[in-house]
This record gives C-alpha cells, sequence and structure tokens, in this order.
C-alpha cells in the first residue's frame, strides 16, 4: 500500500492513496474462507465450499465492503502517524469510469484514489485565571413578590357568567378576526378565545377596548403590535380585530391569605411568600449567570485566535443560515424589513459561524484536557425531560434518539458546555455588581450567547 501527501495547505490535507490488487485479494481470500464456515450452500458441506464457488457467489459484495474498510483504516491510520484529528468526514474520490471500478471489485486491478479531509487546529489554551467578569446581583423586590402573590389569586379564581357590562378583572369570551391593512392575516382568527381585562396578557391596548361590552355585542378593535413581538411580520404594524362578544364572566374575589396557600398546596402564607420570593430569585440567578457567560464565552473568543477549519464553518453557517432564511419566508419578510440587505446579514452570520466554531473548539479542548465529560444518567435525564415535552409520544421520540446519533449529540451539547463553564467559573475571577432589577432583565441584543 503506497500513501502519498499531496496537499498540506493550512488544515486542508489530501493523500493519493495506492492499494495493489495482491493486497485486496489476500484480504478477500482471508474474509471468504471466515465466510465458508457461515453460509450454507446447497450439494456444499459447511465449510467444504471451493473458493472460487465463494467468489463467483460473494466475492463482489465482499470486495465492495473491503474497499470501504480499507479507505476507513487508511484515513485512521493516516491521522494518528500524524499525530491529527479530522475536523470533517474524509473526501474519498474513486475512480469515475464504471469499467475501472468493476475491474476493483473483481480483483483484477488496484484501488487507486484520494482522500482529502481538513484537520482541527492545535490549540494553546490561555491562562483562564486572568480572566475576569462581572456578575450582576440584585434581591427580588417585595413589590414584585406581592405582584405574583396576587397574580396566583387571580388565577385562582373561579368565573360566573353575568348580563352586565364588562369590567376591570372580567373575563370575556369572544370570536375575533384579525386584519393588516383590512386584510385577514394567518394566525389572527380565534372563535373561542378568552381575555380577562387587566391581566395584561394578550396584545397591549386590546383586552382595555373590552371594559364595557356585553354578551352579543360587536365591535372592532384598534391596536399596534409592540416592535418585539415574536411574530416579527407582525412587529410594529397596526391592526384590527373584529371581535363579536360571546359571555362576560365575573370573577370571585380570592383574598391573598392562607387559605389561598393550602388551595395551592402550601401550608401557609408565610411558606408561600417565602416559595415565591425564592422563585423569583432563582430566575434572576439564572439570568445573572447567563449575563456572566456571555462575558465568559466573549473572553474566550477574544484569546483564541487560531486558524479554523473551513468546512466547519460553512457547515455552521449553512445550517445557521438556511434557519435565517426559513424564518424570513415563513413570516414574509426580507433583509430589507430587517434594515439590511442579504450581503450585510451573510456577513453577519458567517462572523457569528466562526464565532461558534471556534468556541466549539475551545470548550471541547477544555473538557478534553480536564475530563469533562455527560454522564449516562445526565444523558438519561435529559432526554426524560424532551419526552415530557411530548406526551403519547414517548416512544416515537425514544426510538427517533435511538437511531439518530445526531440527535442524542445535540441533547449532550448543552449539557457538556455548561459543565466546562462549570469549571472555568471556579478559576476566574467574579466580581459581583449591585444592579437594579430592570438593569438586570434588560434584554439587551449584546447579551445573546452565541
Amino acid at each position: 500500500m503506497q500513501v502519498t501527501q499531496t496537499n498540506s495547505e493550512g488544515l486542508k490535507r489530501e493523500y493519493q492513496v495506492v492499494v495493489p490488487a495482491e493486497e485486496l485479494d489476500t484480504r478477500l481470500v482471508e474474509r471468504l474462507n471466515t465466510l465458508k464456515n457461515e453460509v450454507r450452500i446447497k450439494g456444499f458441506r459447511p465449510g467444504k465450499v471451493p473458493m472460487i464457488h465463494l467468489k463467483r457467489l460473494f466475492g463482489r459484495n465482499a470486495m465492495a465492503e473491503i474497499v470501504q474498510a480499507v479507505m476507513s483504516e487508511v484515513a485512521s491510520t493516516t491521522l494518528k502517524e500524524n499525530g491529527e484529528r479530522a475536523a470533517t468526514r474524509p473526501d474519498f474520490q474513486l475512480p469515475e469510469d464504471q469499467a475501472e471500478a468493476e475491474k476493483i471489485l473483481r480483483g483484477d486491478a488496484d484501488l487507486s484514489y484520494t482522500m482529502a479531509y481538513e484537520v482541527l487546529p492545535k490549540i494553546l489554551l490561555a491562562d483562564f485565571k486572568t480572566i475576569t467578569v462581572e456578575r450582576p446581583i440584585t434581591d427580588a423586590p417585595d413589590e414584585v413578590v406581592e405582584q405574583q402573590l396576587r397574580q396566583l389569586a387571580s388565577n385562582a379564581r373561579s368565573f360566573t357568567v353575568k348580563d352586565g357590562a364588562a369590567e376591570e378583572g372580567d373575563r370575556v369570551t369572544l370570536s375575533y378576526v384579525g386584519k393588516l391593512d383590512g386584510e385577514p392575516f394567518d394566525g389572527g382568527a380565534n372563535d373561542e378565545a378568552m381575555v380577562t381585562i387587566g391581566d395584561g396578557t394578550f396584545i397591549p391596548g386590546f383586552a382595555e377596548q373590552l371594559v364595557g361590552v356585553r354578551a352579543g355585542d360587536e365591535k372592532t378593535i384598534e391596536v399596534t403590535f409592540p416592535e418585539s413581538y415574536r411574530a416579527t411580520h407582525l412587529a410594529g404594524k397596526p391592526a384590527t380585530f373584529d371581535v363579536k362578544v360571546k359571555s362576560v364572566a365575573a370573577g370571585d374575589a380570592v383574598p391573598v391569605d392562607d387559605e389561598l396557600a393550602t388551595r395551592l398546596g402550601v401550608e401557609s402564607l408565610e411558606k408561600l411568600r417565602e416559595t415565591v420570593r425564592q422563585q423569583i430569585q432563582n430566575g434572576y440567578n439564572q439570568t445573572a449567570r447567563q449575563k456572566v457567560k456571555r462575558q465568559l464565552l466573549d473572553r474566550l473568543d477574544e484569546m483564541h485566535a487560531m486558524e479554523l477549519p473551513p468546512g466547519m464553518v460553512e457547515q455552521e453557517f449553512e445550517s445557521n443560515w438556511r434557519q435565517v432564511t426559513a424564518d424570513l419566508a415563513r413570516n414574509g419578510r426580507t433583509f430589507e424589513d430587517e434594515g439590511t440587505t442579504e450581503e450585510a446579514a451573510r456577513e453577519e452570520y458567517r462572523k457569528i459561524a466562526e464565532r461558534r466554531v471556534r468556541l466549539g473548539l475551545v470548550m471541547a479542548e477544555i473538557g478534553s484536557r480536564n475530563n469533562i465529560e455527560v454522564t449516562q444518567d445526565e444523558e438519561q435525564r435529559a432526554l426524560a425531560a424532551q419526552m415530557r415535552q411530548f406526551p403519547g409520544q414517548e416512544q416515537s421520540l425514544l426510538e427517533y434518539y435511538r437511531n439518530n446519533p445526531d440527535a442524542i449529540a445535540g441533547l449532550r451539547a448543552p449539557i457538556f458546555e455548561e459543565k466546562v463553564v462549570d469549571y472555568l467559573l471556579e478559576l476566574v475571577k467574579i466580581e459581583d455588581k449591585p444592579v437594579t432589577r430592570e438593569e438586570l432583565l434588560r434584554d439587551d441584543e449584546d447579551d445573546r450567547i452565541v
């Protein structure tokens, strides 16, 4: 066997490989000798089938398997001998001429092919102890705790249909058709909507216009979708809703007291208050961690300059780009609607892809050097959590993950990332910075983790 390197530019590697027909034939004879003890052929006792007969029956398929095995072995051996790790799956270019390919499968010609792949760069990890990050901290304010308690009381109310006009706190059952510029839009209709006036869960300004309506009333409500509305094709746009009121119901008063706590499974109001405060605080702490994590990833990105495997960057970019263009198409938007151009967006998302690949390589290296792994129990807990989101589909979901290694890798990746972050947070310097609740919860674009 002859393996000759023909390209070593940057992280790209290319080889010309020639495997003599004699070597392939030796492997074929070994494979067929094993096979003759396994197959049952009419007219021959087990293990007594002549080699020439075995070659005629199984030689072509066995040689195809041998060719695949040889290519895999050559790639593995070449990487090991060079002390390199592949960044992408090797690309094998076999003879395109069908007649030549048939000669190889018959054992009448040498196997000659090219092998190309990219290797992972050498990563020199920075001194993480030199990193300083700020952790925003704040306590759950009493007024937020009390507001949450009042919301729990409101959610615990029962409603009774009434004949009078709708008032603050009443629940209005209605049907509506939403329109943009007089035309109905997708997802803008509902025949059985329930809107509680004053709970703030509907489009701003919608519920307030229901004050005074009665069962049987029809009216047109005018609103403007928030700029941050999740459906981007509606964000910031004025709309109308043609409404038909079906019923108006008044909610009973549920005081915030020990009885409410008991109804919610807690022994006293004080215990309920403590529980609510802790839940709010846990949310604040998680938000603070995300902001710390963003700073940490920014510093890792800055401290690790390296050549990136072009194939990995391209795969990451294409995956992101397909999602971006699909989202725009689904929402009827263009790049111009988003205040940019396709060219500028491509440049931005390519930089994001480069950042993600760079951070992925650095995080993987940190995990490898420090024996950070995702345990089987952690993987199973993640799978169980995923299955709970799809009740009734547990078995099909389980089969999906069993048959898709990439899907399991997708479950393991965020767990691994958080474990590496935990490891780094033990090394870096963390400075606590008191902030207001509003500052902590400010949803700046800079706080995205990419």
